[in-house]
């Protein structure tokens, strides 16, 4: 009981550390109508800390809330899919991986790559559905946010990795 109850209030911790950090710093994006945002760093660190399931979860729903709380309703579920699924694909990676301190950075930097990938060609496909070619606009402040996201990652992996909490509730998420 006390188990689960730990992995919940982990899980929602992150999952407003996603929202708030995809919220708080917003640099606009010209033609686009979107922002580059340090919430992909979280998004990324979710799955490393929570394992694939959990940190889906996490990602997905504080991305998906500073959507719904910034006003961009029909990115809620977009974003719920694509955050979630670089939160479980950063999950797996670490949990598959990071065996060594020298290989569990290489797995945060491939949950980075991934995070890049995902969500420059997830947010192209969606807005291609729905502004056609001129959706391409937006993939080169995707991968800025991306590679940011990445750099911010690698930054916070060793604090983090120092907060016994979180480094033991990563652990037991793993299942």
């Amino acid at each position: 009981m006390q188990s689960n109850l730990k992995k919940l209030v982990t899980a929602a911790l992150f999952a407003a550390l996603a929202c708030v950090a995809t919220m708080s710093i917003r640099i606009p994006t010209p033609g686009t109508n979107g922002y580059i945002h340090p919430g992909d760093a979280l998004v990324i660190l979710a799955g490393v800390f929570l394992g694939p399931a959990w940190g889906l979860l996490a990602a997905g729903i504080g991305s998906a809330m500073a959507d719904l709380i910034g006003g961009y309703f029909l990115y809620v579920p977009v974003t719920f899919v694509i955050k979630g699924a670089v939160a479980c694909l950063a999950g797996f990676l670490y949990r598959n991986i990071g065996r060594t301190a020298k290989s569990c950075y290489v797995s945060v930097i491939l949950g980075g790559i991934a995070d890049i990938v995902l969500v420059a060609g997830g947010y192209f496909l969606c807005e291609y559905v729905i502004y056609g070619p001129g959706a391409a606009a937006s993939v080169p402040a995707n991968v800025i946010q991306g590679v940011s996201g990445l750099a911010i990652s690698l930054l916070l992996y060793p604090v983090l990795q120092k907060v016994p909490d979180i480094r033991q509730a990563g652990r037991k998420m793993a299942g």
